[in-house]
C-alpha cells in the first residue's frame, strides 16, 4: 500500500470509526497553509461519504488557544462534524467550545503529520477507550493527585468534586462530543490555586518542541512562579512574559497518556498521548470541569515515566500502569 493510500485509509478510519460520519451529514474541515495537504485528504474522504463538505483555509494562529477569525467561529456553528488539522491548537478556544455546545462532533488535530496520522489514526480506539475510562473513573472519584519522577518532579494538586475528561477515548460519534485525534489521555483541571510543588519537563514543551535540556517549573498556590533551565526554559519564560497576563501561569491541566501507538516526536498532539508519560499544562482551563481561567494560551508540558498516586493508591509506577 502506497503512503498516499495509507493516509487516505487513516483519514477515512478517523471519519467513520472515530467521528461516525454518515451520508447526509455536514462536515467542515478547518486548516491553514501548512496543513492544507492533510486537510485535502480529510476533505476528499469526507466527500466520498456525504455531499455537504466544506474546507476553510484560515491564517495560521500564533499560539495554542488563540481564537480563530470570527467568520471561522461562526461557520463552525453550522456543521455536524468538524475536523481541524491546523498548525496551532484550537482545542482550548471559545469557538471550539461553542461549536460543541451547539452539538457538533469535533476532532482537534493541531500539528498532525502524515506519519502520525498513518501510525496513530489506525490505532484500536476501543482498547484505548477502555484503558482511558479506568483512569477517568478513578480520577473523577478522587480527592488528590501526587506525581513524582526520578529526575525531580514532586507535585500535588486537589481534584475533589471535578470530572475527569477522556472517557470518549477517540470515539466522538455522539452529538456534542469532541477531543484530539490522535486521542488517548485522561485529563482534568485541578482545583484552581491548589497545585504545589515542582515538575520537570524532559520530553516536550508546547511552544518549544522536543526538549534537549530539562525545564524545571516551580508551582505555588496553583501558579508557576519560576522556570529554570537552559535555552528552552528561557524561551518558554520569554513567551509567557510576552503575553503580559498572569493567567498564563495557571496550572490548567493534569493528563495521563493512554495511546499505545503514540511515540515521542516533539509534537505535543501526539506526545501527550504516549503511554508511560504524563503532562501538566499552563494557562487556559475553561475546557475542563470547574475551570474559570480564560488565559490567552494553553501549553502542555510532557514528562516521562511518572509515578502517580491518586488519593492513597499508586496507579502508575515509573510509567507502568498498575490498574
Amino acid at each position: 500500500m502506497e503512503i498516499n493510500s495509507k493516509l487516505q485509509h487513516a483519514a477515512r478510519t478517523a471519519l467513520v470509526q472515530c467521528m461516525g460520519i454518515k451520508k447526509g451529514e455536514s462536515c467542515l474541515v478547518i486548516t491553514d497553509k501548512n496543513k492544507i495537504n492533510l486537510a485535502d485528504v480529510f476533505y476528499n474522504q469526507a466527500k466520498l461519504i456525504t455531499d455537504n463538505v466544506n474546507l476553510i483555509e484560515m491564517p495560521e494562529l500564533k499560539v495554542n488557544g488563540e481564537e480563530p477569525p470570527a467568520d471561522v467561529a461562526e461557520e463552525m456553528l453550522k456543521f455536524d462534524v468538524i475536523m481541524i488539522p491546523t498548525s496551532i491548537s484550537m482545542s482550548h478556544t471559545s469557538a471550539r467550545r461553542k461549536a460543541v455546545e451547539n452539538g457538533a462532533r469535533l476532532a482537534s488535530m493541531p500539528g498532525l503529520t502524515e506519519d502520525m496520522a498513518i501510525r496513530c489514526l489506525n490505532a484500536d480506539y476501543s482498547k484505548i477507550r477502555q484503558r482511558t475510562r479506568k483512569l477517568v473513573d478513578i480520577m473523577t472519584a478522587a480527592n488528590s493527585v501526587r506525581i513524582l519522577t526520578e529526575i525531580g518532579t514532586d507535585i500535588r494538586m486537589d481534584i475533589a468534586g471535578l470530572k475527569c475528561s477522556g472517557e470518549n477515548g477517540g470515539i466522538f460519534d455522539r452529538s456534542g462530543t469532541w477531543g484530539n485525534l490522535p486521542e488517548g489521555e485522561a485529563c482534568m483541571a485541578p482545583i484552581e490555586g491548589t497545585t504545589e510543588g515542582i515538575f520537570v519537563v524532559d520530553m516536550t514543551m508546547a511552544g518549544v518542541g522536543k526538549v534537549k535540556d530539562t525545564i524545571k517549573i516551580t508551582v505555588k498556590n496553583g501558579l508557576a512562579v519560576s522556570i529554570d533551565g537552559k535555552e528552552e526554559a528561557e524561551k518558554l519564560a520569554a513567551m509567557l512574559r510576552s503575553m503580559d497576563d498572569k493567567r498564563v501561569y495557571n496550572i490548567a491541566e493534569i493528563g495521563i497518556g493512554t495511546n499505545d501507538k503514540a511515540m515521542i516526536t516533539g509534537n505535543t498532539l501526539e506526545d501527550e498521548k504516549v503511554m508511560g508519560t504524563a503532562h501538566i499544562a499552563l494557562g487556559n482551563n475553561l475546557s475542563f470541569d470547574g475551570g474559570t481561567i480564560d488565559a490567552p494560551l494553553h501549553l502542555d508540558a510532557v514528562f516521562d515515566k511518572p509515578t502517580i498516586i491518586i488519593d492513597d493508591k499508586k496507579v502508575i509506577e515509573d510509567g507502568r500502569f498498575l490498574v
